[in-house]
C-alpha cells in the first residue's frame, strides 16, 4: 500500500467521522448541561431586561481627595461588591470628576444592592457600652434584650453551640434591658466614655471600669449629652438613624442604630473604633460541614489588625453582656454585633450563628470591601424600563434575520449543493453560541445586552467568510483539472492559513476592544470573540469533515450541475497528461 503524499493526514482524509462525532457529542454534553442547569436561556442585561440605575456622588468636603485614583479605587471596590452578591452584567463606571453610575439589572435585590454598593463610608469595629430594644419594638418586648440572645459570637476556632446561645439568653445580666436610670451597667457606660479615646485602651467597656482622674468636665458634659442623646433616640425613625453616629471620628463614641435576627430595631451606645475596616485582609462566607453549625463568616486580618484585634477581643472577653460584644458599624449602622469569650489571636477570627446563606454572604462582603476611599451620598435612583431596549432588541433581531436570509439566498443561488453544508454550518454555530451563552450566565456572570446582540450578526458574516475562503479554493483546485476528492484536500492546507489569520485579526480586535472599553461594548467585545473562537472549532471540527464525506457522494464527486461543483460550470481545464513524443527520424546523410 502506497503510503500518502507528504503533507496530507491520511486520518484527516481517511476518517472525518470521528471529528464529526467529536463535535455533536460536544454539543450534546453542553447542551445537557443547560437544561440540567436549569438556566435555558441566555441572562439578559440592563438595557434589555430593565433594572436599577444608582448614581453616587463624591462628597463636595473632600476636593483634594477627589481624584481619578481613589475614583477608579472606588469603582473597583463597588464593583467586587456587587459581584459578590452574584449580580450578573452590573455596570460600575465613573461619569465626569464626582459621579460614579451603578447600573444593576432586573432580577437582583436592588434593595440589597443598594445598601452595599450605596453604602460608602468607613468600616470600623467598635465596643458595644449598652443597646436596647428601639421605639415601637422596646414596647413589645419590655422584658427581654434580643440583643444578648440573638447576637452571633465570634472566635477562632469555631462556632457557639445552639446551647451556649439558649443559655446566654436565660442569663440575668443578658436579659435586663438598659434604662437611662442609674444602674451598675450604666455607671459602667459612663466610666467608659471617659475613659481615655484612643481604640487601644478605650475600646474595654468592662463593668469594673473606674473614672479616669484626668476626666475634665467637658468630658462629663460630653457623656451626659450622649446618654441624653441615647435616652431620646427611636431607631424605628428613619430620620433618626441617618442622623445617629453622623460626622463622628473613629476615636470618639457614638450612637448607632441595627437590626437583630427578630428584625427589631436596637440602639447603640458604641465605644471608640477599636479597629478599622482596612484591617481586613479577607472576609468569606462558609458552610460549617464538621459541627453541622451552618452558615458562618470568616475573617483574617492584615499584621496591625491582627495585633489590634486581639487585644479588643482579650478586654471584652471579661465584660458581661452587652458589653463583650463588638459592633461591626458601616455607616454608622451596625451590621453585626457578635459576642466574645476569649481573646482572638493569630489573625484569624469566625463570627457564628444563625445566618442565612444571604446573611453570611452579605457580612463576608461588607467586611471585605467596607473600606472606600472616598465618601458618597445618593445622587439619585431611577429604574430603567427595558420597553425600549426591547423595541430596539426586536429591531435588531429583525436586521439580523434579514442579513442572515440574504446570506443563506446568497449561498443557495451561487454555491447550490454546497449551501447545504454552510447552512449546516451556521446552525451549528447558533446553538454553540446560544448554548454556551446560556451557560455563562450562572458561571461568570454574562449577560446579554444591545451591543453583545450586535456582536453575534456581526459574527454571521465572519462564519459564512470562513466558509467561502475554503469552497473557492476547492473550487480553484477543480479548475485546475481535478477531481472532487484530491481538491477537497489539497485546497484545505491554504484555505485554514487564510481562515486562521482572519479570525486571529477578528479575535485580536476583539481582545483589544474589550479591555481598552467598559461597560456595554465589552458586551460586543466578548460576544464577538466568543463567536470568532467557534468559528474555528466549526470549520475545523463540522465542515471540513462534513465536506469530505460529501466529497464521496456521486451527487458532488461527478459533479452535478446543482452540487455547485459541476467542472464544466467552473470552466475546468482538461486533465494534463504526459505524452510520449514521436521519434523523429534522422536523415543518414546528416548524420
Amino acid at each position: 500500500m502506497a503510503a500518502p503524499k507528504k503533507g496530507r493526514s491520511a486520518s484527516a482524509q481517511g476518517k472525518p467521522g470521528r471529528a464529526l462525532a467529536l463535535i455533536l457529542i460536544a454539543i450534546a454534553a453542553l447542551t445537557g448541561g443547560m437544561f440540567a442547569s436549569g438556566h435555558t436561556t441566555p441572562r439578559l442585561g440592563i438595557d434589555l431586561a430593565g433594572g436599577t440605575s444608582i448614581t453616587l456622588e463624591a462628597e463636595s468636603g473632600q476636593e483634594s481627595a477627589i481624584n481619578k485614583t481613589n475614583m477608579d479605587t472606588a469603582v473597583e471596590i463597588m464593583e467586587r461588591r456587587v459581584n459578590g452578591l452574584g449580580v450578573s452584567e452590573a455596570e460600575v463606571q465613573t461619569q465626569g470628576d464626582k459621579n460614579i453610575i451603578v447600573n444593576i439589572p432586573k432580577g437582583t435585590d436592588s434593595k440589597q444592592a443598594r445598601e452595599q454598593v450605596g453604602t460608602t463610608a468607613k468600616l470600623y469595629f467598635r465596643p458595644v457600652l449598652t443597646t436596647e430594644v428601639s421605639g415601637a419594638d422596646a414596647a413589645a418586648s419590655p422584658s427581654t434584650s434580643p440583643s444578648s440572645s440573638a447576637s452571633p459570637s465570634a472566635s477562632s476556632s469555631g462556632a457557639a453551640s445552639d446551647k451556649d446561645k439558649e443559655e446566654k439568653a436565660e442569663s440575668p445580666s443578658g436579659s435586663a434591658t438598659p434604662s437611662s436610670t442609674a444602674t451598675s451597667q450604666g455607671r459602667a457606660v459612663t466610666d467608659a466614655l471617659k475613659a481615655d479615646p484612643t481604640p487601644s485602651d478605650s475600646a474595654s467597656a468592662s463593668s469594673s471600669a473606674s473614672p479616669s482622674a484626668s476626666a475634665s468636665a467637658g468630658a462629663d458634659d460630653a457623656t451626659a449629652k450622649l446618654q441624653a442623646q441615647y435616652a431620646k433616640l427611636d431607631c424605628t425613625k428613619p430620620a433618626q438613624r441617618a442622623e445617629a453616629g453622623k460626622n463622628v471620628k473613629a476615636g470618639d463614641p457614638t450612637l448607632a442604630c441595627g437590626q437583630n435576627s427578630q428584625q427589631q430595631w436596637q440602639k447603640y451606645i458604641l465605644g471608640p473604633a477599636a479597629v478599622a475596616g482596612t484591617d481586613v485582609d479577607e472576609a468569606q462566607a462558609v458552610f460549617d460541614t464538621q459541627s453541622a453549625a451552618g452558615w458562618k463568616v470568616t475573617m483574617k486580618f492584615t499584621s496591625g489588625g491582627a495585633k489590634k484585634f486581639a487585644d479588643i477581643t482579650g478586654q471584652l472577653s471579661a465584660n458581661q453582656p452587652p458589653q463583650n460584644q463588638f459592633a461591626i458599624v458601616l455607616d454608622g449602622d451596625v451590621v453585626s454585633d457578635p459576642s466574645v469569650s476569649q481573646s482572638i489571636a493569630g489573625g484569624n477570627a469566625e463570627i457564628s450563628g444563625s445566618f442565612t446563606q444571604e446573611e453570611a454572604q452579605g457580612l463576608a462582603n461588607m467586611l471585605k470591601y467596607g473600606a472606600l476611599p472616598l465618601t458618597f451620598k445618593e445622587a439619585s435612583v431611577t429604574t430603567v424600563s427595558p420597553a425600549l431596549g426591547g423595541e430596539q432588541l426586536q429591531a435588531g433581531l429583525i436586521a439580523g434575520a434579514i442579513g442572515l436570509a440574504l446570506v443563506v439566498l446568497y449561498l443557495v443561488v451561487y454555491y447550490r449543493g454546497l449551501s447545504l453544508i454552510a447552512i449546516a454550518s451556521l446552525l451549528i454555530s447558533a446553538v454553540m453560541t446560544y448554548v454556551i451563552m446560556s451557560l455563562l450566565g450562572p458561571a461568570i456572570g454574562f449577560a446579554l445586552n444591545l451591543p453583545a446582540v450586535c456582536g453575534a450578526i456581526v459574527a454571521i458574516g465572519i462564519t459564512a467568510d470562513s466558509f467561502i475562503v475554503y469552497f473557492e479554493r476547492v473550487r480553484d483546485e477543480i479548475r485546475e483539472g481535478r477531481s472532487l476528492r484530491p481538491a477537497v484536500e489539497r485546497a484545505w492546507p491554504r484555505a485554514r492559513r487564510t481562515i486562521l489569520v482572519s479570525d486571529f485579526v477578528s479575535f485580536l480586535a476583539a481582545a483589544v476592544l474589550f479591555v481598552v472599553t467598559v461597560g456595554k461594548v465589552q458586551g460586543f467585545a466578548f460576544t464577538l470573540g466568543l463567536t470568532t473562537v467557534l468559528d474555528v472549532v466549526v470549520v475545523f471540527f463540522f465542515t471540513k469533515p462534513l465536506l469530505t464525506l460529501l466529497a464521496r457522494r456521486k451527487f458532488f464527486a461527478n459533479g452535478h450541475s446543482w452540487s455547485g461543483l459541476d467542472p464544466k460550470r467552473l470552466g475546468a481545464r482538461p486533465p494534463l497528461r504526459r505524452t510520449r513524443r514521436p521519434a523523429v527520424p534522422v536523415d543518414p546523410k546528416e548524420a
